[in-house]
């Protein structure tokens, strides 16, 4: 891993695994449970899997495929325009109830907490401020408001110790941070850094050893920030438009990279909507499976 001060201001170079295959893809996800790396084409409502040959898998699964997590009991939890579907290991599939009603709202991006339950917040479509809020999944299958007034909720995701959690609502250039226990759930959230002009954080995911790594959609990269919020490395990306990542592979070592061609036109970015992938020298931490 190349530290930002290290004298190369390129960073770290992210390669390119698959074409720009994707209008919106974010949310990856790597889980031995399903055999390696899944993905979503958001907007295009498709579950992507990354084949071992290099092909990918497309699954439609509904309007929006804004998350996908795998389950304990075998099986995925997506979550979709409006709520959150159930599918079991041998393919059976269950909608759940519409968390809301207002068509102008869709589901963004989520994670799952230490003891399996899974957040997942929304946004609305013209991205109007306050719009939005951070819903909690439980194994029980009830939904619960746990945050309002967001605008884009994006990455969240929880420290090695699992007492930290991350958090990117995308219009306030921050990365807050929660405490967080099983009976308080989120709270004291706080600012933990500030991205004024380098883009805007997007997905989240947290290594082995407590760094906090953000997509900065429009800003071409991913930063790493260690536990005390200073920023340490970069991988630059060759397209603008940088959505999410997460450590798969083996070995964890691998960070899989995913970006958007949403709003470009024709031949603008060509290599929007690609995965791409770096080694930076960390690992992360294994998929948190949700416990319903």
């Amino acid at each position: 891993m190349r530290p930002v001060d290290g004298g190369d201001s390129g960073g770290v170079n992210a390669d390119q695994v698959t074409d720009p295959i994707a209008e919106h893809a974010e949310g990856p996800v790597w889980s031995t449970s399903w055999g390696g790396l899944r993905w979503v084409d958001m907007t295009a409502g498709d579950v992507l899997a990354l084949a071992p040959s290099g092909d990918v898998d497309r699954t439609h699964v509904d309007r929006i495929a804004a998350a996908v997590r795998p389950r304990l009991s075998g099986g995925v939890v997506i979550a979709v325009e409006r709520g959150f579907l159930l599918e079991d290991s041998n393919g059976t599939t269950l909608l759940l109830p519409p968390v809301w009603s207002d068509p102008t709202i869709r589901m963004n991006e989520g994670g799952c907490a230490p003891d399996g339950s899974f957040y997942c917040g929304s946004m609305a479509y013209d991205q109007r401020p306050g719009a939005a809020s951070l819903y909690r999944l439980d194994p029980d299958h009830e939904v619960s408001v746990v945050l309002t007034d967001v605008t884009v909720s994006n990455g969240i995701e929880w420290s090695p110790d699992g007492a930290l959690a991350y958090y990117n609502d995308t219009a306030t250039h921050r990365i807050d941070v929660f405490s967080w226990d099983p009976d308080r759930g989120l709270h004291d959230r706080r600012p933990f850094v500030t991205i004024p002009d380098e883009g805007s954080p997007d997905g989240l995911t947290v290594d082995a050893e407590g760094g906090v790594w953000t997509a900065l959609f429009g800003g071409g990269a991913v930063h790493r920030y260690t536990d005390r919020g200073v920023l340490d490395a970069v991988i630059d990306v060759p397209a603008g438009q940088v959505t999410a990542c997460t450590f798969g592979g083996d070995d964890l070592a691998t960070l899989f990279i995913t970006t958007s061609r949403e709003g470009l036109d024709a031949g603008e970015d060509p290599l929007a909507g690609s995965l791409f992938s770096a080694r930076p020298g960390v690992s992360g931490l294994p998929t948190k499976a949700f416990a319903g």
